[in-house]
């Protein structure tokens, strides 16, 4: 459990980009053949952002820290971030290059994404930047930008901070990468990554607290002491697209103020419902919105 005394505001990291989400898919698009979408949204998207963006929607101070993706993306993202009341001091211009983008194709019973990932995952951070916006928790949005900047541990650890990670899976995670999970707080892995982190020789519980996220099944929290389950929730689905970053700013908030492991599941099953009727990782529509 987390200790409330801390500031309760969090520090969201990892890669930016702007989603192009395709909904009311009729089916996945396959080689040599079109496939026409119901609907498409422009949103900020990527872990990081999206989690961010749900927190302070619970009204939980929210800030983040990665490159704007460049023209003529960088305007769209900004309004996003600015709209849901996220702070964005540490935020920089991505250096020239193509923008960072990603296509989200989300069908009745599937989904998938098409990525263009470029440059640096974060801008430098150092402790007395932590201290300055008065955080208490790191969250990191994905393990690739862990790996790419592993001192973040360190820079958050010299400021007193708590971290969380979600998995995110990459091609390129390997066995090697385990050190660096088993020093966070909080993991957040899915179902599928999990079976992939067991192929790679290991299974959980990853680091002090793994939460695995299962969809439509709800949640599961493990640590040495308590293992603690909570089921999901039914309700329309419109997008998947952010679903588990939803459910990460839930869990958190919950963990955050001292909440019981089995609350903070429901709350980011709560959170994940909320994201799953709506287009795109998150809205712009008020940022003390509620589940």
């Amino acid at each position: 459990m987390s200790d409330p005394s801390r500031p309760p505001g969090v520090l969201c990291v990892g890669r930016l980009y702007c989603d192009l989400v395709f909904s009311d898919l009729p089916r996945m698009p396959t080689l040599g053949h079109e496939v026409y979408a119901g609907a498409l949204a422009l949103r900020a998207g990527g872990g990081a952002v999206i989690t961010a963006a749900h927190l302070a929607q619970l009204g939980r101070p929210a800030h983040l820290a990665a490159f704007w993706p460049g023209p003529p993306f960088q305007d769209q993202v900004m309004g996003d971030v600015a709209a849901v009341g996220v702070g964005h001091d540490l935020c920089l211009p991505a250096a020239p290059g193509d923008p960072q983008i990603t296509v989200a194709m989300s069908g009745a019973q599937d989904r998938a994404f098409l990525t263009r990932r470029v440059g640096r995952a974060v801008p430098d951070l150092a402790t007395a930047d932590l201290e300055r916006l008065k955080v208490g928790h790191l969250h990191i949005g994905e393990l690739a930008t862990l790996a790419e900047a592993p001192g973040l541990i360190d820079i958050a650890r010299a400021a007193g901070l708590s971290i969380s990670l979600d998995c995110s899976w990459d091609d390129d995670t390997s066995a090697d990468h385990l050190a660096l999970i088993a020093r966070v707080d909080v993991f957040f892995p899915n179902e599928e990554e999990v079976a992939q982190l067991a192929r790679l020789g290991v299974n959980p519980p990853y680091a002090p607290l793994t939460v695995t996220k299962r969809g439509a099944r709800g949640a599961l929290g493990e640590s040495e002491s308590e293992t603690a389950e909570a089921p999901g929730l039914s309700v329309p689905v419109v997008d998947t697209t952010g679903a588990g970053d939803a459910f990460n700013s839930g869990f958190l908030d919950g963990w955050l103020a001292g909440a019981p492991l089995a609350a903070c599941l429901a709350a980011g099953n709560a959170r994940g419902a909320v994201a799953v009727q709506q287009r795109g990782g998150f809205t712009t529509e008020g940022a003390a919105a509620t589940t």
